[in-house]
């Protein structure tokens, strides 16, 4: 049939609120199957099959209104209590579902219900039969179809509340089924013969009454305090938010040199309010996480039923909210990582029984914030990934040698599944086996910043832990110079600075097979000039500034000429010219108006052969097995000592006025805490002189309740060695000595410096 503008609303309206009552059916059908007594749950499904019936009714979808009246049928005798729900019954109220969905779907692209490849009469028949078992009751066949409303402007309908369409004639006939039109708090009232319809908002003006009178405008109900928007029309404002932030950009950095006042009174003002502006608008592309989660019953629920396994999935977090073009990203990555997990990780119940474990597997969904992104980790309690599995399959495929396994560590080892082409699997089913899916998974959660990293023990289970970005469209970047350009790196991707001169610049920047690498804190981390990486030439300096970035598990040094500032940039989308650059992410307009490239830290690594670079370092620092790796130290006025790098979690400066007393013990403030010092020189029996410095030295040591500082005189070097320890030197405190860099150097028992302080390593 022909539609006009106001049909074509209201059919939209009906399609936006069916989808969302049909992903709220999936997850109540599931709840209804553990806990088939529950009558809040029978009522609210049958109440949303009633309604979508009412409306498609109204609206002349009439495959989709016998559909939903079978339905309807069989939900009305289960609330009722003459049918108990059984797994056919279950099975046939899913398949309803999905049938609605499809024909919905057909309804979205053609605008009508008639499409011949979603077939209604098989789910109508299945139904049927179920209702047929009972000879006492009328089938659905038999029962009276609603008789669709053409909307003659000369007999008025409207749709109830419900959404069911309705004639005066006809209000009488339906008094009896008061039940079934309860009030739903988020639909709408439409009056066709008038043809004023508000599709897009769910505002009801409030009617005063003298039985309860309206007291003001907060008083408000669910409906009127919703309001529906279009997403283009939410993606202009982000557009326009975005525009206004670069152009406050530009004035405030005008403004800085600018002698009046009240021109710079009003740059701030303007700079306060585009920052509440810019923050309220995110908000509005902020969408629970819930959203993607409301499907999982659904998905976990047929998979369980399908691989026979009985899994019990847990959801913790679900108003954590993210923008909504990252929620539509991650919904493929989420999905297959719950069907791995499924098909992967729990086990069957008769081998998690023998194995000691509950027949009925865990599955858990966790989300939250953490250091400005959100962390998803989807864990399973199955039979975990055995690594060895893991590296015998891995040379059988050709993804890497018996060599290359010998030097890898067990994250790296457990990494390789995220290599295309790689799969465990022995035969190649409908949901797993032929080798596509974590690569992809991996590729389209970088594709929007994030990463994700993957922990297992055999037999106790898995985590995967994908970590995204709040927002994409506003970020926060660190600004970096190169020649005559400045390019930004995002600020997720930044782990410190560091600057080298003189000696220091010698002595811990090497080379190793051709490659540049620093030696920094122990470790050797592998450096990318960012000039060699465009294309330039790499000048001879006395200063170096690195960049240390991390994308994922791959971490290195862009060594840069200057390092400006860190700001919030707009993320524009490069051009199609420079897609095929891995290393470049986007684009942003600087406040001088000039442009400046964002850089892709997990392309650039991949350009610069950051993977083939480690597997150099690990190579040659796997020689010898014996040596280990200290931090050393001056203690008492030129004596040295060392500890085990492994202990050390940060080194730290203090200024001493810093220094706090609490009891007995000094402490300073650090990273919202207190951090107990304790002076080492005096620990192990040397004379302290430690106080005669300007700054206080800190080795930062995490111990198992929490944080200790070791006050030293200095760092001397991080070595890598193999030593011989003597009984010479034992004391309290000093596990004896040896010869470190020719020197004779105090290893210091750390935990037994930290008890002697009060405290328990």
């Amino acid at each position: 049939m022909a539609q006009n503008d106001e049909d074509a609303e209201i059919i939209a309206e009906f399609l936006v609120e069916s989808h969302e009552n049909l992903d709220q059916l999936d997850a109540d059908l599931v709840e209804l199957e553990r806990d088939p007594g529950s009558r809040d749950l029978l009522s609210s499904i049958f109440r949303t099959i009633h309604t979508i019936k009412g409306t498609s009714g109204f609206l002349a979808f009439n495959r989709l209104e016998q559909l939903t009246h079978v339905g309807e049928t069989l939900l009305s005798r289960l609330r009722d209590g003459v049918e108990q729900l059984t797994p056919e019954t279950t099975e046939a109220l899913l398949h309803l579902v999905d049938v609605t969905r499809a024909l919905l779907e057909a309804i979205e692209r053609t605008g009508v219900d008639t499409d011949p490849s979603v077939e209604v009469a098989p789910v109508v028949q299945v139904i049927e039969q179920l209702l047929a078992g009972d000879p006492g009751t009328t089938t659905a066949s038999e029962a009276p179809a609603p008789t669709p409303v053409t909307g003659d402007a000369s007999a008025p309908v409207t749709v109830s509340p419900d959404g069911c369409a309705a004639s005066p004639v006809a209000e009488e006939a339906a008094e009896p089924a008061a039940e079934e039109a309860m009030v739903e708090p988020e639909l709408n009232v439409v009056e066709p013969e008038l043809k004023v319809v508000e599709p897009e908002l769910k505002v009801v003006e409030p009617v005063e009454t003298p039985d309860e009178p309206w007291d003001g405008p907060d008083r408000r109900t669910a409906v009127e305090g919703s309001v529906r928007v279009d997403v283009d029309l939410l993606d202009t404002l982000v557009d326009l938010v975005g525009e206004l932030v670069l152009t406050r950009n530009q004035l405030l950095q005008r403004t800085l040199a600018a002698e009046d006042i009240e021109l710079v009174r009003a740059s701030q003002r303007l700079d306060l309010v585009a920052s509440e502006l810019q923050e309220t608008v995110m908000k509005t592309r902020m969408q629970p996480i819930g959203q993607v989660w409301s499907k999982m019953p659904r998905i976990v629920r047929d998979l369980a039923h399908l691989l026979g396994r009985e899994v019990e999935l847990v959801m913790e977090g679900h108003d954590t909210e993210l923008d909504r073009s990252l929620l539509e990203a991650l919904k493929g990555p989420l999905t297959h990582l719950v069907r791995n997990s499924m098909d992967h990780g729990i086990e069957l119940p008769a081998d998690r029984v023998a194995a000691g474990k509950p027949a009925k597997g865990t599955l858990q969904l966790r989300a939250f914030h953490e250091s400005g992104q959100v962390v998803v980790e989807i864990t399973d309690d199955g039979s975990g990934i055995d690594p060895e599995k893991i590296a015998t399959v891995a040379v059988l495929r050709g993804v890497a040698t018996r060599d290359q396994l010998a030097r890898m560590d067990t994250r790296e080892i457990l990494g390789l599944i995220f290599r295309p082409g790689f799969s465990t699997a022995t035969e190649v089913s409908n949901i797993s086996g032929r080798g596509v899916g974590m690569d992809v998974v991996r590729t389209n959660i970088e594709r929007i910043g994030g990463s994700v990293d993957l922990q297992s023990e055999v037999g106790r289970g898995t985590t995967v832990r994908v970590r995204i970005p709040l927002t994409l469209a506003i970020i926060p970047a660190l600004v970096v110079g190169e020649g005559t350009e400045r390019y930004a790196i995002p600020q997720a991707n930044l782990v410190e600075l560091v600057r080298l001169e003189g000696d220091d610049l010698r002595r811990q920047v090497e080379r190793l097979a051709g490659s540049p690498v620093l030696r920094l804190r122990g470790r050797l981390l592998p450096l990318v000039h960012l000039a060699e990486a465009l294309g330039g030439q790499v000048e001879e300096s006395e200063t170096l500034t690195v960049v240390v970035l991390q994308s994922d598990d791959t971490r290195f040094g862009l060594c840069v000429s200057e390092v400006h500032d860190t700001q919030e940039i707009v993320v524009k989308p490069i051009g199609r010219q420079l897609k095929s650059l891995g290393m470049y992410a986007g684009a942003t307009i600087m406040g001088d108006g000039r442009v400046s490239l964002i850089l892709d830290v997990a392309g650039m690594g991949a350009d610069a052969g950051i993977a083939s670079v480690q597997a150099t370092v690990v190579e040659t620092r796997s020689d010898d097995a014996d040596q280990v790796s200290f931090l050393v130290l001056e203690v008492a006025d030129g004596r040295r000592a060392a500890l085990p790098l492994g202990s050390v979690s940060r080194l730290e400066e203090f200024s001493l006025d810093r220094i706090e007393r609490s009891g007995s013990a000094e402490v300073v403030q650090y990273r919202d805490g207190i951090l107990p010092l304790i002076r080492l020189a005096a620990a192990i029996g040397l004379t302290d002189t430690s106080h005669l410095q300007d700054q206080l030295s800190v080795v930062v040591h995490e111990r198992g309740d929490g944080l200790v500082g070791i006050v030293i005189d200095r760092v001397l070097d991080v070595v890598d060695t193999s030593v011989v320890l003597t009984e010479v030197g034992r004391r309290s405190g000093v596990l004896g000595s040896a010869i470190v860099q020719d020197r004779v150097t105090d290893l210091v028992d750390l935990a037994a410096v930290v008890a002697k302080a009060g405290g328990a390593a």
